[in-house]
C-alpha cells in the first residue's frame, strides 16, 4: 500500500464519519481548530495531516483512530 492509498482511506473515512455526525466542514474545522479549506484540502486529498491533527479530527467525531484508517 502506498501513500496515495493510505491518503485516500483516511481522507474518504473522514468525509463519512463528517456526515454520519452531520456536520459541515465548517463546524468540524471549527472544533478542530484548523480552516475550513485546510479540512477540505484533508478530504479532497490534497494534503497530508500530521497524526495530532487526525488525532484532534477523530476527538471531535468521537471515534478511535482505528475508524479512520478502516478499509
Amino acid at each position: 500500500m502506498d501513500d496515495n492509498d493510505i491518503l485516500k482511506i483516511v481522507a474518504d473515512n473522514i468525509r463519512l464519519e463528517r456526515l454520519r455526525c452531520r456536520l459541515s466542514q465548517e463546524k468540524l474545522a471549527e472544533m478542530v481548530d484548523i480552516s475550513t479549506k485546510y479540512l477540505n484540502m484533508i478530504e479532497n486529498r490534497k494534503a497530508n495531516p500530521t497524526i495530532v491533527i487526525v488525532v484532534r479530527i477523530c476527538e471531535a467525531l468521537g471515534i478511535d483512530l482505528d475508524t479512520i484508517y478502516s478499509r
